[in-house]
């Protein structure tokens, strides 16, 4: 998944904490191996090799999240999708190497991508692209399911307050420490990532954060970030972070994606999602501009930040 999964639990005592441990990361290496597009023996790398040609019928867990996936591609008009592996290759994204794709490149890696060219039977259980050269990469959406079936995990074993954390992208905060309402977490300041923005204290619930700092190359005085908007083909330009809070990871972690993508017109996606909280930080010369959606932290430090509902657009500061 690229990224370093840690986990924080309270327990009755050092073997029942070190058992939590043991069943929560064979549940993160078995996803690994079921849904990373780096392991050739990955069911996701064996439905990219056969669904150009054929449809593929999949497991049930891997259907579903596929599925899910597809859904909320839908819900937030392809601002979040699945298929933009070929972009990602065409910018040089996967190997590190980011550059400007040539305007032949980059159509063609276009005509690739599309949620839309996907093609499921929900009673058969197939996945079928409509075109050649196409892929998935659950990478917007995995690292928040690995994280939502680790909790589930620990709540059969037992755990009662678990912190678990899927590298920068996804936090669930699983009940509360002893003596405590709730699991503190920080949220970064994009330009220094060592100072916060935001305090939180919650429980029972999924936060995801995406930003423009974790892989990006600069060309010309711009700065070209990896997360893509799928409509255009083009990195998102000008959105520095956005932080999503809600009852599960996988869906915070979709949709703070697409919440990147959408930037400051992010209003009417998250009007249908209930009991979500929103935070995004745009880039505003000289600085930032912070807006957000029904957030929990009234203060946000070094920052005056204007409270607003509904509307997502209109709330600014400096």
């Amino acid at each position: 998944m690229g990224t370093v999964f840690a986990i924080h639990l309270y327990a009755e005592s050092e073997p029942d904490a070190l058992s939590f441990f043991e069943v929560a990361f064979e549940e993160v290496e078995r996803l690994e191996e079921t849904l990373s597009k780096f392991r050739q023996s990955s069911e996701i790398c064996r439905i990219n090799r056969l669904a150009a040609s054929q449809p593929v019928t999949t497991d049930p867990e891997v259907f579903s999240l596929i599925d899910q996936s597809l859904r909320y591609s839908e819900q937030t008009a392809g601002a979040f999708d699945i298929t933009v592996g070929p972009l990602m290759r065409t910018w040089g994204f996967f190997r590190a190497e980011g550059h400007f794709p040539s305007s032949d490149d980059l159509i063609a890696a276009r005509e690739r991508t599309g949620f839309d060219k996907v093609v499921i039977d929900r009673a058969a259980r197939t996945i079928q692209f409509a075109i050649p050269g196409m892929e998935l990469d659950l990478g917007a959406i995995g690292k928040g399911y690995a994280v939502d079936r680790v909790v589930e995990i620990l709540r059969e074993a037992g755990a009662k307050a678990a912190l678990v954390v899927a590298g920068s992208s996804t936090v669930y905060a699983l009940g509360a420490p002893p003596a405590e309402d709730g699991w503190t977490i920080h949220v970064p300041d994009p330009f220094d990532r060592t100072r916060k923005i935001s305090t939180l204290k919650f429980r029972d619930q999924a936060i995801s954060t995406s930003g423009s700092y974790e892989r990006f190359f600069d060309l010309n005085g711009r700065r070209y970030c990896h997360v893509m908007d799928p409509r255009t083909g083009m990195p998102v330009e000008r959105v520095l972070q956005t932080t999503l809070i809600g009852s599960d990871g996988a869906m915070t972690d979709a949709i703070s994606n697409a919440l990147f993508v959408l930037g400051a017109d992010g209003d009417a996606l998250l009007s249908k999602f209930q009991d979500v909280s929103a935070l995004s930080v745009l880039a505003d010369d000289p600085g930032q501009r912070i807006l957000k959606w029904n957030w929990p932290d009234a203060a946000i430090e070094g920052n005056e930040l204007v409270d607003f509902e509904p509307s997502y657009g209109r709330a600014q500061a400096s």
